[in-house]
């Protein structure tokens, strides 16, 4: 009894001494930071309000975090609500879709649209699958066909990491949909799942370019030669940053990335804001071709529309070359689009959105006499299926999307894609944050959202009196003018007679 006693007394005696000293550090720490506080000068609520003005930066940080579970209603968030966020996880993980007690999105603003419901709709016995598209059938030794009807838009490797990109990969081959690399170069990962792919060469050309940045034939060959790799898409722009190129830091670019992308590891990777060899519509147009001519597949574009001028002119030297120059799909992306960093003045104020650029290509596109040469494909927050939809009454043969994609991985929108702290290993390449994306977990979210997306888009499809959605036009479309009217689509603006301004 003794010894436990003064063992007892011993842990009492320095279990004190213990707390105190810890409390002297506490303090100490607390008034060294008290004086530093008043004694800078650079930040004025620090110096005002020592200690506590401390708190502000810290609860700024966790706002990002929180603001969308404790404060944000359905329709609140930009770029995406938590009404679409949750649409999107919903359908990820196979879960009921429907909803209770009525619409929470207003239906009676402005430029807002909904679907001309038929007296007649079809019935499910009547519903049919996508019509399968051809890309390059006129052009490409190696034409793509595919029934997709939604894709995984362009998210570089670098950008995304290798169990993002590994999961993409697998959850696209078991939907059926095409893969876009983005200009980071195909890596192993793309190739992994099995699925179509399409590869991007952006402004750096990365992975297929020679040490003065221009095009490597060589290297170019060796990527097309992949039965996997179906198309070639040339990038313009996009729309993130229209205007500008990619950005990736150099504490992204590891050892595998920078081999990869053919750089230096470690430094960062910024690609310039136009290809140094297409400064024209002649050497756009020589591009395409010599891609073509070079992969054998279908070559296209991608872009954000700045001027529509750009398209009257592209189209009428295409007739003055040639049709054979022309590409064989444009994908049409949006100035709200884009999942990497760029600068919130491009974000924010240059180019046009999908919602005004896609239907007056497709008015030029036709009017030329072209449509049967060149597929439209439309992208910029087409992550629900009203938005696809509308997509394809406007005229677009298939949609892709890269922040659906993300969303089905786990993307909480915590908007930190570019500081390589993404909390759920999207957009990381710490394997301490990565560990939680399990890719072959993900692949099975990724193939149920293209699943639940083919299936919710054939309701508005059917809804619509038609039986699969490359068969919506703009007749199925409305567009409210004021609280109390609203006009078809088609009147406002009508596709053109075909080939109208082909001579």
């Amino acid at each position: 009894m003794d010894q436990i006693l003064t063992i007892s007394n011993w842990i009492i005696h320095w279990g004190a001494i213990i707390v105190f000293a810890l409390l002297l550090l506490v303090f100490v720490y607390f008034s060294i930071l008290y004086l530093i506080d008043i004694r800078q000068t650079k930040h004025t609520i620090r110096r005002n309000y020592p200690l506590i003005g401390r708190m502000r930066y810290t609860l700024e940080h966790l706002g990002e975090f929180f603001r969308q579970y404790f404060f944000a209603f359905d329709r609140d968030e930009l770029p995406f609500d938590r009404a679409e966020r949750s649409w999107v996880y919903r359908a990820a993980k196979h879960e009921d879709t429907t909803q209770g007690f009525g619409s929470t999105r207003a239906l009676n603003q402005k430029g807002d649209v909904f679907f001309v419901s038929s007296a007649f709709p079809k019935l499910a016995s009547e519903a049919v699958e996508p019509k399968a598209i051809t890309f390059g059938e006129h052009t490409a030794r190696h034409p793509y066909s595919t029934n997709s009807i939604v894709n995984i838009s362009g998210m570089s490797f670098g950008a995304l990491s290798e169990p993002a990109v590994r999961a993409l990969s697998i959850g696209a081959a078991k939907a059926g949909v095409w893969m876009n690399t983005g200009e980071g170069g195909l890596s192993p990962y793309h190739l992994e799942g099995g699925c179509d792919i399409v590869f991007q060469i952006g402004t750096a050309k990365y992975g297929v370019q020679d040490s003065e940045g221009h095009l490597d034939t060589d290297r170019l060959k060796k990527v097309a030669a992949h039965d996997q790799v179906k198309m070639i898409e040339i990038k313009l722009s996009q729309g993130a940053k229209p205007g500008k190129g990619g950005m990736l830091p150099g504490a992204k670019v590891t050892a595998e990335i920078a081999e990869v992308r053919n750089i230096k590891e470690g430094e960062d990777s910024i690609s310039p804001n136009r290809h140094i060899d297409i400064g024209n519509i002649d050497e756009l147009l020589d591009m395409i071709v010599k891609v073509r001519e070079l992969t054998g597949k279908p070559t296209g574009i991608k872009l954000v529309v700045g001027e529509m001028q750009f398209f009257d002119d592209l189209f009428s030297e295409i007739h003055r070359r040639g049709l054979e120059y022309a590409p064989d799909f444009i994908t049409l992306d949006s100035a709200d689009g884009g999942t990497g960093a760029a600068p919130q003045t491009l974000m924010d104020y240059v180019g046009m959105t999908v919602r005004e650029s896609l239907p007056g290509v497709v008015n030029r596109v036709t009017s030329y006499g072209l449509r049967p040469r060149i597929k439209i494909i439309a992208t910029g927050k087409l992550i629900i299926p009203g938005k696809v939809a509308w997509a394809f009454a406007m005229g677009a043969d298939a949609v892709v999307s890269a922040r659906g994609f993300l969303f089905s991985l786990g993307c909480i929108q915590a908007l930190k894609c570019n500081h390589n702290t993404c909390p759920t290993g999207i957009t990381t390449h710490d394997k301490k944050l990565q560990k939680g994306l399990v890719p072959e977990e993900k692949a099975e979210r990724v193939a149920n959202y293209v699943s639940e997306m083919k299936h919710s888009v054939g309701l508005i499809v059917h809804a619509c009196g038609v039986s699969e959605p490359r068969e919506l036009t703009r007749q199925h479309v409305h567009i409210i003018q004021d609280q109390s009217n609203s006009i078809r689509y088609s009147d406002i603006d009508p596709i053109p007679e075909e080939g109208k301004r082909a001579g």
